[in-house]
């Protein structure tokens, strides 16, 4: 008795110095759940939270309960299992700004709301102990789509689902210069995946968006640009197996269906499922292929065998490699899970066929929609959509620790 006691109050005493401490994170949840009451009114809903910023995982529960404790407070109750409401909040910072984002959904609608956390709460990303730190920077704003995009000297090729852009470089950054329409037959399909890249000469660029092939040159410049496109089945260049840049692996994309087959050109010894996403990895022993399945598995395909990669649970369905020359030298980025107001990028390296981290989350503004390296590999490109509907395309790169 006397040891159950002495847990109860134990217990007791943590509850009542948390009530009288109300810590760093009370400000915040008291805020936001000010605006989600204010968009909810008094009723039930279902609750989700998920940390996309440096906040140790261990603080995630305390920062639930103020938002769950402040909610109630104003009548919303959060454990309507059976309610049509949702609530979900994401933490999320960068080096500039933390921000609380909560999404709210009523029936077919939803809402979101944000609150900055003030400048005084502790932050981990100064403490981070990771290898490297990602920063990004916008290259263009646009009220399109962007599915892939190149720079190749003083022009960048944006390729939209239905027209290719070319922006020319001024003081002022990237101005369009001309804008060339697919001679499409059939509609594309939604959020269609696009790729882009340098040809062999090194003056003109092919880019493929959903059953259209395109060639084009910039080497006169931005103004005097040429571009051809015509529909096609041909496979794609997802990644060079070659060092050198001698050899790529080709897919077929299923542009009905938005992802690739599974069948690659030439033939790398093992069968492949469906996929939406590809990557390189250089290894001692040679080249290793990363893929991102519609079963949501990714895997690695290394020296004739596929393994199943661990630690990705928190995976989009975009990653591309960065060759940062931080840590082991690569590292994949990879885009967070599904779709949310605040998206992030991560550095994950596979030493084996596990995803370790190896930076801290880098919050996006938005959700990313597509992702790509650059043809040096040193830098990746995001996509990345606003609660606006507009676009922005970010360059990545990384900062060794």
């Amino acid at each position: 008795m006397s040891r159950m006691w002495l847990v109860a109050a134990s217990a007791l005493l943590s509850v009542s110095a948390f009530a009288q401490a109300p810590g760093p994170w009370a400000q915040p949840a008291a805020a936001l759940s000010e605006q989600v009451a204010g968009i909810l009114g008094p009723g039930q809903a279902n609750f989700a939270i998920r940390n996309l910023s440096t906040i140790p995982s261990d603080q995630i529960p305390a920062i639930q309960a103020l938002l769950e404790q402040d909610l109630k407070a104003h009548g919303v109750r959060t454990s309507g299992a059976e309610s049509a409401n949702t609530i979900r909040v994401t933490l999320s910072e960068n080096p500039r700004e933390r921000l609380w984002v909560a999404e709210v959904t009523q029936g077919n609608e939803t809402r979101v709301t944000m609150v900055q956390v003030d400048a005084g709460a502790p932050s981990a990303w100064t403490e981070a102990k990771s290898g490297l730190m990602l920063r990004r920077e916008i290259v263009i704003e646009t009220k399109q789509p962007i599915v892939t995009a190149l720079e190749m000297g003083n022009a960048l090729i944006a390729v939209e689902p239905e027209e290719i852009v070319i922006r020319s470089r001024s003081a002022d950054g990237w101005q369009e210069a001309k804008r060339f329409r697919m001679a499409r037959t059939r509609a594309p399909a939604r959020d269609p995946r696009g790729e882009s890249l340098v040809d062999a000469t090194g003056n003109g660029f092919e880019a493929f968006v959903g059953g259209m092939e395109c060639d084009g040159s910039v080497a006169a410049g931005a103004a005097s640009a040429q571009v051809t496109c015509h529909e096609s089945d041909d496979p794609w260049p997802i990644a060079q197996i070659d060092q050198t840049g001698g050899g790529s692996v080709a897919a077929f994309y299923n542009a009905s269906r938005n992802y690739f087959t599974g069948v690659v050109t030439p033939a790398i010894g093992v069968d492949l499922p469906p996929f939406y996403s590809a990557a390189v990895f250089f290894r001692p022993a040679g080249a290793a292929l990363l893929i991102d399945g519609i079963d949501g598995k990714v895997q690695l395909v290394d020296a004739g065998t596929v393994k199943n990669v661990i630690g990705t649970r928190d995976w989009g369905s975009d990653f591309a490699v960065l060759h940062s020359g931080c840590g082991a030298g690569a590292q994949v980025i990879a885009s967070g899970s599904g779709e949310a107001v605040s998206d992030s990028l991560r550095a994950y390296e596979l030493p084996a066929s596990e995803a370790i981290p190896a930076s801290a989350p880098l919050a996006m503004d938005g959700s990313v929609t597509a992702l790509w390296s650059a043809p040096d590999g040193k830098s990746v490109y995001a996509s990345v959509r606003h609660a606006s509907g507009e676009y922005e395309v970010d360059r990545v790169t990384a900062l060794c620790n």
